[in-house]
């Protein structure tokens, strides 16, 4: 399998941009989340390369993709991701994202609509149920601890590889899915003083990310938009759910992945492809 890596020039910043299959297929564009980079998609885009044009980038800031990095609030990362779909010239787009990227594409859908349908992997989406039960629970402590001035870059820098390990081991199924080469390359896309703080930023935004989808929770969201949830994922799938339909979301569906864990598209990437083959009609 052939990866096309660029670099696309968007709202001053520079995006590494990774595509796969036919140039001019349906386009799907991925966004992924922390502590990853464009290649927690590798294996999905192999899948997904014979029926259209797999497009990921690494976000603002991390791996490749340099220049300003936003203050990390999705409404933000959801502006440059708009321009970078104008500079390519994408049409009928699928935007999917996973755990922060996730909260990007709900940040998008809510901001545009260009997009022909969302897909939202493993993720609480602030300012919307149970965002609230979420954040207070202990077993995300992280989200204090990163949204935490300073601190967590002090901690963390240097030990990349070993504080990332102990989320894959923790939220993962089955040892092994996520590989040690696929480990490597995440900790060397934050590897930099500035790609630690745009990740960590993402988290101090989360409160700036609550206020904004609250003040537009009333206006209805047409777009249809696809919510999976691994089986050994945290969190309640029909809480998150439910929290989509109280703000309007119009055209939900959702589905619960057999054998798979926050990182998802890794533990199980030939069941998520099929997901989202049969909601982008691609199968």
């Amino acid at each position: 399998m052939e990866f096309r890596h660029s670099q696309c020039d968007v709202a001053g910043a520079s995006l590494h941009v990774v595509e796969a299959g036919d140039p001019a297929g349906p386009p799907v564009l991925f966004l992924h989340g922390w502590p990853q980079s464009w290649r927690t998609w590798r294996d999905l885009m192999k899948l997904g390369a014979p029926a259209a044009r797999m497009i990921a980038i690494d976000l603002p800031g991390i791996g490749r993709s340099t220049g300003p990095a936003t203050t990390g609030a999705k409404g933000e990362i959801a502006a440059v991701v708009h321009d970078l779909i104008a500079t390519m010239g994408l049409a009928d787009v699928t935007l999917v994202g996973h755990d922060v990227g996730g909260v990007v594409a709900y940040s998008y859908v809510r901001s545009y609509a260009d997009v022909s349908r969302v897909v939202i992997l493993n993720t609480a989406i602030p300012g919307l149920d149970p965002w609230n039960s979420v954040v207070t629970n202990p077993f995300v402590w992280h989200i204090a601890f990163h949204g935490t001035p300073e601190l967590p870059e002090l901690l963390v820098q240097g030990h990349q590889r070993r504080y990332f390990d102990y989320f894959y081991d923790l939220l993962a199924p089955r040892p092994g899915a996520i590989t040690a080469e696929a480990r490597q390359e995440y900790a060397d896309a934050y590897a930099s003083d500035a790609a630690l703080t745009a990740g960590f930023n993402w988290y101090r935004a989360f409160g700036k990310d609550a206020h904004h989808h609250q003040a537009m929770a009333d206006q209805p969201i047409a777009a249809p938009l696809l919510y999976l949830h691994g089986d050994h994922e945290f969190g309640d799938v029909d809480a998150a759910v439910a929290g989509l339909r109280a703000v309007n979301v119009e055209r939900l569906e959702f589905a619960v992945l057999a054998n798979a864990g926050h990182f998802a598209q890794e533990d199980a990437p030939g069941a998520v492809w099929e997901q989202i083959a049969r909601f982008a009609g691609l199968s």
